[in-house]
């Protein structure tokens, strides 16, 4: 809940501030021509940027090449693309770095280590067995496989179902 009324309300009035800060300095037209540029220019190295990385996983799947960080730089760059279109200067600030190849990938590992504390299926989280229960629930069954040497149960021939015979 603090977390969305911070950015709710923090963000948009810090955002207000520094367009008005920077309106009083250049100029109020020169300020709007500056949030339609930025947003074009957002709009146009999100779409570049995006496709570049899109291929980048097409030729990592092709060669057989996990796609794991590719698949958080996509998602970098299409939240930094919404936050360039975005009107405001930290938003755009924070945009250019998700969209930035070299900024990007030196943020690659803190987003992964962060959507692993965050992302937990039936206890195993990024590949990594948890041990106990899975976020309080019950504690994981694990089932042996059956013994080579168990015989198979028999099947009635003549029913229908193909059930074992008890």
């Amino acid at each position: 809940m603090l977390k969305l009324l911070f950015l709710f309300t923090v963000v948009p009035t810090i955002e207000l501030y520094l367009l008005f800060a920077i309106a009083d300095n250049i100029g109020g037209i020169e300020t709007l021509y500056l949030v339609i540029f930025t947003g074009i220019v957002g709009a146009h190295l999100a779409k570049r940027e995006g496709l570049g990385v899109l291929k980048q996983i097409q030729e990592g799947a092709a060669s057989g090449v996990p796609p794991a960080d590719k698949l958080v730089e996509g998602l970098m760059v299409l939240v930094g693309g919404i936050l360039l279109v975005t009107p405001g200067v930290m938003t755009d600030l924070f945009g250019f770095a998700l969209i930035t190849p070299l900024s990007r990938r030196m943020m690659v590992g803190a987003v992964k280590r962060n959507l692993a504390q965050r992302v937990n299926f039936e206890g195993v989280v990024m590949g990594t067995p948890r041990p106990g229960p899975a976020s309080g629930g019950a504690p994981h069954v694990v089932v042996p496989p059956k013994a080579a040497s168990e015989p198979e149960p028999e099947v009635d021939p003549d029913s229908p179902f193909k059930h074992p015979v008890r």
